[in-house]
């Protein structure tokens, strides 16, 4: 993109002998001093938000959600809409980003585009939406892998069919509680050693995907029809739901959920060279290969998709889960038996494990930056940097707050899938937000960064800004009719109850303290 004529200067200045990096210039200008190792490169960048978007991850574990509401139309078509608008929203924020590259990401954004005015309330509300939010997604991405071990111990051990091994909630929840831990002791490392983990995060997504989508319909000994995949609408939900639209509609959810988290690439701008530049193509290039790796990932496992009733039944031997029972059929129809699907099925585990990897790399970077300006419970806490230059007590706190997130599946399902609500629309309301005051309060205040959408900026953040409109409605509908108390959707429940929250807590106190982000270079 072409930079205007209101762009900012260049910021690679000679500084007595050596050139300033760019980022840690303009974080400089910003205000802030540069306490995180600036060790990033853009590929780095690029790697922690696309293995937080993670295709294998959403579309694995949220595939009985696309097959149940609209079968093999909503998979293959609705992955374009929600990819396509996904991409304003992000071009947006990448714009924003360029202009201001710092850790607190979205919350800073939305306090310098809001004006002096309300400042410190946007931030606050953006912060705290996109910190719940993150922390929901850690609690989701890391219950979706405790979940899929017991599917793969439960078929590993004979299947339900053959007298396999079905743990309990106790025993999902300790898994959860593991790897949790797991991965607060990766993020206790250098961030350097992250980096690598990160990278090879990115390449085990890339690799994987392309070994599946090719592997399974080969291994299948049953395909379907090219007419089947493009055209099979599939209305038999057993939930009461026959209007096609919105049937369609549910089934948008899986890829809206896959496709979030990309937000990281902005938490990560304090520790990525010339961030004003590669931050902005971290956004973009995790979310353009994520639209083209997750569609051909779809497309391949689909072709192995013939029979979605059985698929979705809860007596076959993975116990309902689709794609397990698709890698586990393809195999067995084949080799007669189904250890070869096991094997798929662990390398899909092996990449949702990075991907909560990264999901507490970036919540920790959001707590660290958030505290750093005062905005959490025992900030102080939160803002130490160990010796390695890692935001360490934030990122065990972060561990710890989705351990207690996660907690509610053992009071009800309903209750934890309101949780996980909140890492959609929670974090696309943060998204929103500072996209929102961009287009309309700094719409001729805003000096756009290296990377600008020129006069085409506010036309792709008002697109952005209504997606997400459209989305936070679309995932508050009943999703099972008639409506009792197991199939309320409680989404509207929880993100209402989390707005009061934020907003309460503004009034009976934080307006009196809280004056949005604070600089920390002594002027």
């Amino acid at each position: 993109m072409g930079s205007g004529d209101m762009a900012l200067p260049s910021h690679t200045v000679a500084n007595g002998e050596f050139l300033l990096d760019s980022g840690t210039a303009r974080l400089k200008e910003l205000g802030y001093k540069q306490e995180l190792k600036r060790d990033l490169s853009v590929f780095s960048n690029f790697a922690f938000s696309f293995s937080i978007i993670s295709v294998l991850t959403g579309i694995t574990t949220l595939y009985n959600t696309g097959l149940k509401f609209g079968g093999t139309v909503s998979l293959i078509y609705g992955w374009f809409i929600a990819g396509g608008f996904t991409m304003f929203v992000g071009l947006s924020m990448a714009e924003i980003c360029s202009s201001y590259p710092t850790s607190g990401g979205l919350y800073y954004w939305s306090a310098k585009l809001a004006g002096p005015r309300w400042a410190p309330f946007a931030s606050w509300m953006t912060g705290w939406f996109n910190i719940v939010g993150q922390w929901a997604v850690t609690t989701s991405v890391d219950f979706s892998l405790a979940q899929l071990i017991q599917v793969i111990i439960l078929l590993g051990t004979g299947g339900k069919n053959g007298g396999g091994y079905d743990a309990s909630k106790y025993v999902v929840i300790a898994l959860h509680g593991g790897i949790l831990f797991m991965h607060a002791i990766l993020n206790s490392l250098p961030i350097s050693v992250l980096s690598f983990f990160g990278q090879l995060a990115a390449a085990w997504n890339l690799v994987g995907v392309l070994v599946l989508m090719i592997l399974i319909p080969c291994v299948a000994t049953e395909r379907a029809s090219a007419k089947f995949v493009f055209t099979h609408f599939n209305t038999d939900n057993g939930d009461g739901i026959s209007s096609k639209v919105y049937i369609f509609v549910l089934g948008l959810l899986m890829s809206q959920y896959t496709l979030t988290g990309y937000d990281a690439s902005a938490h990560m701008t304090e520790e990525t060279r010339n961030a004003d530049k590669n931050g902005p193509r971290g956004i973009i290039s995790s979310i353009g290969i994520s639209i083209i790796f997750g569609w051909a990932y779809l497309l391949g496992i689909t072709f192995a998709v013939t029979n979605i009733p059985y698929l979705l039944n809860e007596d076959n031997d993975a116990g309902g889960y689709a794609i397990a029972e698709i890698f586990y059929l393809a195999f067995k129809s084949r080799y007669g038996n189904g250890t070869g699907g096991i094997v798929c099925l662990g390398v899909v585990a092996v990449a949702i494990f990075f991907c909560g990897m990264s999901s507490v790399t970036s919540n920790s970077r959001m707590a660290y930056a958030f505290s750093r300006d005062g905005a959490m419970p025992l900030s102080s806490l939160w803002h130490k940097v160990n010796g390695q230059e890692v935001p360490i007590n934030a990122v065990w706190a972060s561990a710890f707050v989705s351990f207690c997130m996660a907690l509610t599946s053992l009071v009800s399902l309903v209750a934890f899938q309101a949780m996980v609500s909140i890492a959609t629309i929670g974090l696309y309301i943060a998204y929103a937000l500072p996209i929102f005051f961009r287009v309309t309060l700094a719409r001729n205040s805003f000096v756009p960064g290296p990377f600008n959408l020129g006069r085409y900026g506010i036309f792709v953040g008002w697109i952005a800004v209504l997606w997400v409109a459209t989305i936070s409605v679309l995932f508050s509908l009943p999703v099972a009719y008639p409506i009792t108390q197991e199939t309320l959707n409680y989404t509207p429940v929880a993100v209402g109850g989390l707005l009061v929250l934020i907003v309460s807590s503004w009034i009976l106190g934080a307006r009196n303290w809280f004056t949005g982000p604070v600089t920390n270079i002594d002027t």
